[in-house]
């Protein structure tokens, strides 16, 4: 009785922490919402201000994105931008995290790569887009390798410090512990590295949508790069805007409903 009293409670106690980051979450979110109305609320007075040639409002804006995506004319190219993006993201996560947490653990290899970082960071993506475009054409490498090649350095620095500011005690305790190496990797090394890996994944999705958007604008004929050319040429403002705002919603839900859950699972061990 006294076994089964103790496994209740602890059942009991998990499920009220799980309610509680559930309830936490939710609570952030008032923050972020409060932020959103605020920009509209600036928008709003910013195109009652110039007028709806030159800055639709928000609620014209959103008539216009739903009108696309009733008549089927922004699913396609959204489509297309998304997955290029994700593509040169992904890539780019991959290699930077693994190079990056590599050189960490090597002061050698650290202060070799650390002028590359810099240099790479440095370069503007409009610079590679140019390279690309000489190098692939006009087709779809062209964007996602800008998309790698812009993400790759933000990971590849988040990965590096990470592994260079690991705690070396705790890796020394494991050793003599002789914990397994699964044991080490989950109990030690990810959640340490996940805390600098997960800003920098998110800075690079931000960074890929931007970076998409702009190759598919000089080096596309399709996406949403190539729609806001489009859009430019016809002077159509709350088209542009009703694409902008497509890409925005797009980012948002990408980094809430993905990476944000994911970062709190992987980060229950701070509670």
């Amino acid at each position: 009785m006294e076994t089964t009293a103790r496994a209740a409670q602890m059942v009991a106690r998990g499920a009220l922490r799980g309610l509680g980051a559930v309830l936490g979450y939710l609570w952030s979110g008032w923050g972020a919402m409060v932020s959103l109305l605020l920009f509209c609320g600036l928008w709003e007075w910013g195109a009652q201000h110039y007028g709806a040639l030159l800055l639709p409002g928000p609620y014209a804006t959103m008539q216009q994105l739903v009108q696309m995506l009733h008549e089927g004319l922004a699913g396609g190219p959204l489509h297309i931008s998304a997955r290029r993006a994700f593509y040169g993201l992904v890539a780019a996560v991959l290699a930077g995290s693994v190079l990056g947490m590599a050189a960490g653990r090597s002061m050698t290899a650290a202060m070799a790569a650390r002028p590359l970082v810099t240099l790479l960071l440095g370069m503007p993506p409009i610079a590679w887009l140019v390279l690309a475009m000489l190098w692939f054409g006009m087709g779809d490498a062209t964007p996602v390798f800008t998309v790698f090649i812009a993400c790759l350095p933000l990971v590849f620095a988040a990965a590096m410090q990470g592994a260079r500011t690991l705690d070396d005690q705790l890796r020394d305790v494991a050793h003599v512990l002789r914990l397994p190496w699964w044991m080490r990797l989950t109990d030690v090394y990810l959640p340490h590295m996940l805390s600098w890996l997960f800003p920098a994944w998110i800075t690079a999705l931000g960074s890929a949508w931007k970076v998409v958007v702009m190759a598919e604008l000089l080096a596309t004929t399709d996406g949403v790069g190539a729609e806001l050319a489009i859009t430019r040429a016809q002077l159509d403002s709350a088209a542009s805007l009703a694409w902008i705002l497509a890409v925005l919603v797009l980012l948002l839900a990408a980094e809430y409903l993905v990476l944000e859950p994911f970062k709190r699972l992987a980060e229950r061990w701070r509670q």
